[in-house]
């Protein structure tokens, strides 16, 4: 099965996505916060984080890739495709 199959249903389309081995540490929405949010639904036994908005700029994409550069859980993943 691809990563693409393991992502978050709520990862914005584009080449940027969070999978299911996120851990919910919060680090990329403390780096990107205008392209990473944190899913908390209290039904949910942890929380995970998703791409809310793929990145416009050359700015939001430098701090994706460094998200994805220190994400503990290797989670942030990049296809390299626009959509």
């Amino acid at each position: 099965m691809s990563d693409q199959n393991e992502s978050f249903a709520e990862n914005a389309p584009g080449k940027y996505y969070i999978v299911k081995t996120c851990i919910g540490c919060i680090l990329c929405s403390e780096i990107a916060p205008e392209n990473f949010s944190e899913n908390t639904d209290e039904e949910l036994a942890f929380g995970y984080n998703y791409v809310r908005k793929q990145p416009e700029t050359r700015a939001e994409e430098q701090l994706c890739e460094e998200a994805m550069d220190v994400c503990p859980a290797d989670a942030i993943r990049n296809n390299g495709k626009s959509n």
